[in-house]
């Protein structure tokens, strides 16, 4: 008996099988694929972790970035990461997959009220130590996240930062060398006080020479971009205050 491919029964069930079989299939890509995933994630936190403290293989071209590559990375994270923490509550411990954490779901956690875990990162290079920070917040458009590498003296040493969604030419250049390079050598204190840092639009110090007025020149366009940016830091210097209290030398 021949199927009637014109009545509307026939295109619903076409429908629901084709939906079942694709479904299905990307189901199965994506089981098959986890593994690499979950181990380009990997890898890819352990860079950006790295980029903060200055461990890239940059150039002179402000533009880009060049971050070590993930057939070294590993290698060179347990280099130079010497320690890796766990501020839990009041108590801090060692944990050498802290790097592993979804600062995300602890954010999320913590404004539930539920417990929450901060991982703190310590690196050695050149005999000076480094402390990084994983950070995460809103831009634009969707989430932007990244890390911040401070002293003892909480000047920032690096940052690198990364988006979902901004608007490439604007938002989007948040993760481009010439921005993020700006946060080198800037405070997150004002006095005593830790006040972040802010990306302030016509801040009058185009070329960021001053490093002791926690700003630095906004992107142009990029308005909430940077106020997600400013934020961001914000959230995770009070976050780890504490911490940082620990470190600090006055």
């Amino acid at each position: 008996m021949a199927i009637d491919t014109e009545k509307n029964s026939y295109t619903v069930i076409f429908a629901a099988v084709m939906v079942v079989v694709v479904g299905s299939l990307l189901a199965i890509v994506a089981s098959v694929l986890r593994p690499n995933i979950q181990e380009n994630e990997r890898y890819e936190k352990q860079q950006n972790i790295l980029y903060a403290m200055g461990v890239h293989e940059n150039g002179d071209d402000k533009g880009s970035v060049h971050f070590i590559p993930t057939d070294r990375v590993e290698g060179e994270f347990k280099k130079y990461i010497k320690k890796q923490l766990v501020i839990e509550g009041s108590e801090t411990t060692t944990d050498e997959n802290a790097y592993l954490i979804n600062i995300k779901k602890q954010l999320a956690a913590k404004k539930k009220g539920q417990p929450y875990k901060l991982p703190v990162f310590i690196g050695e290079k050149e005999g000076k130590k480094f402390y990084i920070l994983p950070m995460y917040g809103k831009g634009l458009w969707d989430a932007i996240w990244g890390f911040v590498a401070v002293d003892e003296t909480m000047t920032v040493q690096g940052v690198v930062f990364d988006h979902k969604g901004e608007t490439p030419g604007l938002g989007a250049n948040i993760k481009m060398r010439y921005f993020m390079d700006d946060f080198s050598g800037e405070t997150i204190l004002k006095g005593d006080r830790y006040a972040g840092i802010s990306v302030i639009k016509g801040n009058n110090d185009p070329l960021n020479k001053t490093k002791d007025d926690n700003e630095i020149d906004a992107l142009a366009g990029a308005t909430i971009t940077g106020n997600g940016v400013t934020a961001m830091i914000k959230e995770t210097v009070n976050l780890y205050k504490p911490y940082l209290e620990t470190i600090r030398v006055k």
